[in-house]
């Protein structure tokens, strides 16, 4: 393995130079690469003695384009990942990664040349989206690691040097507010009453049922009345429905969970249970026709006139437009009710407890105050003078 200089003369007399990478890779094959810089020669030298020596070398002549990459990656995993995520990322390769880097070779791949494209997407995009993007990218990248058709992921390297900086973010993003982001008590119980006067009441009770037992918002248009126990007053997640009204398995394994509901809620659905609409799925919320109701329809012809029947509002219209609402609600109904935090983690379906502190930690008791310390003190100081 060599960095060499190359001096030739062109068909009009004049001198040309290059710097040449010249070695054998770990299967025994010679390459050899052309740079106009010896800094740059140097460069690739080192990093190809290392890849060589780990066994990992792609050669540039080898390696796919990450549009070759990019499909291998999608067809390998339209059968193991849900619909609406495979469709996310069918989207962010043709809208984003394929008309910027579809046609370069992943070999060629670098830092500044990923950076650019997030310049490029952050000047059309918002911040959550170019994070999506670029997630997209790192693993369609690792994918083709896996492959053997590139040896280093330049995208996840440059997302983790930003690791700490993201953390720092992440400590500064504003915490959730009772009454800005999280309902109150009251505006709960208001906007249950309003929807009494919406559609004729057809979306009270899931509204109801989603106040006081959390459930995601594809939990609940997914919900089986099999798995409602009336008895027992509790039901069980067993199942969701996505966006495109696709039925499947909870994301997570702690997402397959059992949560109890009190006799209001039970009687609520029991009276439900008498007037719904019958589904061949056997769904508790069903839309008319007994299919997989929509998440849209629920939002816009439910909560939001809801809100505003129930006079919970803002200078724009209703306060609060999003299902997910009533699932922080709660949690912040479980932490006032002084459930153990183990306890809330799993009724409301988080993988970790780190999620449920990052969301709702604030949210907990400080577990002291002024007077607590106070007693604690005296108790201390009262001991060494007996």
């Amino acid at each position: 393995m060599s960095v060499r200089k190359r001096i030739w003369k062109t068909r009009t007399g004049d001198t040309k130079e290059a710097w040449i990478v010249d070695y054998v890779d770990q299967q025994g094959e010679r390459h050899i690469e052309t740079f106009e810089r010896k800094k740059d020669a140097d460069a690739r030298h080192a990093e190809v003695a290392i890849d060589v020596k780990a066994g990992v070398h792609v050669a540039p002549s080898k390696s796919a384009t990450v549009n070759e990459a990019a499909a291998l990656w999608l067809a390998g995993n339209k059968s193991k990942i849900e619909r609406a995520t495979h469709v996310d990322y069918q989207g962010h390769v043709d809208r984003f990664i394929s008309p910027n880097l579809g046609h370069v070779r992943l070999s060629c791949l670098s830092r500044p040349m990923v950076r650019g494209f997030e310049d490029r997407l952050a000047d059309r995009c918002s911040n959550a989206m170019v994070r999506k993007v670029l997630t997209t990218f790192g693993t369609l990248v690792a994918d083709a690691q896996e492959r053997g058709l590139v040896a280093r992921n330049v995208v996840h390297d440059l997302i983790r040097s930003r690791k700490g900086k993201q953390n720092h973010e992440k400590r500064q993003k504003a915490k959730l507010k009772v009454g800005i982001d999280i309902p109150t008590p009251e505006e709960v119980a208001a906007i249950l009453e309003g929807a009494k006067a919406v559609a004729k009441g057809r979306f009270r009770p899931i509204f109801l049922v989603a106040a006081f037992t959390g459930l995601r918002a594809s939990e609940l248009r997914g919900l089986r009345w099999a798995d409602v126990d009336l008895k027992k007053n509790e039901l069980h997640v067993r199942q969701r429905a996505d966006k495109f009204r696709d039925i499947g398995r909870p994301k997570s394994q702690a997402g397959e969970r059992t949560v109890p509901f009190g006799s209001f809620v039970a009687n609520t659905l029991k009276e439900w249970k008498l007037r719904r609409v019958e589904s061949p799925f056997d769904l508790v919320f069903p839309n008319g026709s007994g299919n997989v109701e929509d998440l849209v329809n629920i939002v816009k012809r439910g909560l939001i006139p809801a809100g505003i029947t129930a006079k919970v509002t803002k200078e724009d219209g209703a306060k609060y437009t999003g299902m997910h609402v009533f699932r922080h609600f709660y949690a912040s109904w479980c932490i006032d009710r002084n459930l153990p935090p183990k306890v809330i983690q799993e009724r409301l379906g988080h993988a970790s407890i780190t999620i449920t502190y990052d969301r709702y930690g604030h949210l907990f008791p400080r577990g002291d105050d002024a007077q607590e310390i106070d007693a604690a003190e005296w108790a201390l100081v009262g001991r060494g003078r007996t």
